[in-house]
């Protein structure tokens, strides 16, 4: 994690700056699922609870991205990374997936699930959770694609966990 550490006039530390989480991923089921849950405890850290409806949706969103990353954006010998950003300001959480694939991007709409399909509806989830989301060219290669989860005043209610 990544903060700039300050003191106010009566020489108490002050964090500013916005909140960093970076780490890289092995590009498998498993990789995907421990980002996800260091998605929770680092917005355990930064006081949302687990079971917080910030927590959930951030949760859903890494896990969705980080499942994307690993279905549709993994090149052999390469891991994913996962950077989670809070910005208390703009009281948003940005979630970034970044992998290696570079031709492969999302959709701008998430395409119509087949209703007796058992995928398809990944983004669609992401779309209701996140106030917006994107995709953006790596370089030298690959893509990172984002969301920016809202956390509200305060992100205390309950998901239901």
């Amino acid at each position: 994690m990544t903060r700039v550490q300050t003191t106010d006039e009566d020489g108490q530390a002050v964090l500013t700056g916005t909140p960093v989480f970076t780490e890289q991923f092995v590009s498998s089921p498993r990789g995907a699922q421990l980002a996800r849950r260091l998605a929770v405890r680092w917005m355990e850290e930064w006081g949302y609870a687990p079971t917080s409806d910030v927590s959930c949706a951030v949760a859903l969103v890494v896990g969705e991205l980080a499942a994307n990353a690993v279905r549709h954006g993994r090149v052999p010998g390469r891991d994913f990374g996962l950077r989670l950003a809070l910005d208390v300001t703009a009281g948003l959480v940005r979630v970034e997936v970044a992998d290696a694939a570079s031709g492969k991007r999302p959709p701008t709409a998430p395409p119509s699930p087949c209703p007796e399909g058992e995928s398809g509806r990944g983004l669609l989830l992401v779309d209701a959770l996140a106030v917006r989301r994107g995709a953006a060219d790596r370089h030298p290669l690959g893509k990172t694609v984002w969301a920016e989860v809202s956390v509200g005043a305060g992100g205390q209610e309950k998901c239901g966990l």
